[in-house]
């Protein structure tokens, strides 16, 4: 892995150890010489988890659409600033740009671009590692629910574990750097459930 991609809300949220962590991942890309990838803003996790690498002298590229910089939220001080059109544009560049993502806490934009990711790659079109920090149990919830798709049927389990959880930064990046993607398809049909 040489680029890493990050999902993560544009704001803080509630408690504080959300920004302190996103600002501890980023200086630990930076200390691996693990390139960020992010959705290009300042504000938020998101200018915690870029200004984490910028301040342990890493590169940073964002990725942000033409109609969020005239709002005044772009990154100045990123190593490359790339902008798009769209959305749509932006998830794309992103993938192609990065060897593996993690999500940390947000809102709905980081669980599209999350499970956007983890789709292409249950379809084969990635075989990037795709992992959650799970910051203070923030995705307890989701993870539980992960397993209701595989109890319930609509989720194979060696697709339910292609997303990888841990608490521990390290652990995360240990995790992500010796995945190895399934190689089944995604469908069940009547007989397997």
């Amino acid at each position: 892995m040489k680029r890493i991609t990050v999902f993560c809300g544009s704001s803080f949220g509630t408690d504080s150890i959300f920004e302190t962590t996103a600002r501890d991942l980023g200086r630990k890309l930076a200390s691996e010489n693990l390139e960020l990838v992010y959705g290009g803003a300042n504000v938020g996790l998101m200018g915690a988890v870029a200004d984490g690498v910028l301040e342990g002298s890493g590169k940073v590229i964002g990725v942000l659409p033409e109609f969020l910089r005239s709002k005044e939220i772009a990154h100045e001080g990123l190593t490359e600033l790339i902008l798009v059109n769209t959305m749509h544009e932006r998830k794309t560049k992103m993938n192609e740009l990065c060897d593996g993502v993690i999500a940390l806490p947000g809102g709905f934009g980081t669980l599209e671009e999350f499970f956007e990711m983890l789709t292409w790659g249950q379809l084969g079109l990635h075989k990037k590692p795709i992992g959650i920090l799970n910051i203070n149990g923030f995705y307890n919830e989701l993870v539980q629910f992960l397993n209701t798709m595989v109890n319930k049927g609509f989720l194979k389990e060696v697709n339910r574990d292609m997303v990888l959880v841990s608490d521990s930064i390290n652990d995360l990046l240990h995790q992500m750097q010796n995945y190895k993607a399934p190689e089944v398809g995604k469908w069940i049909n009547k007989e397997t459930t």
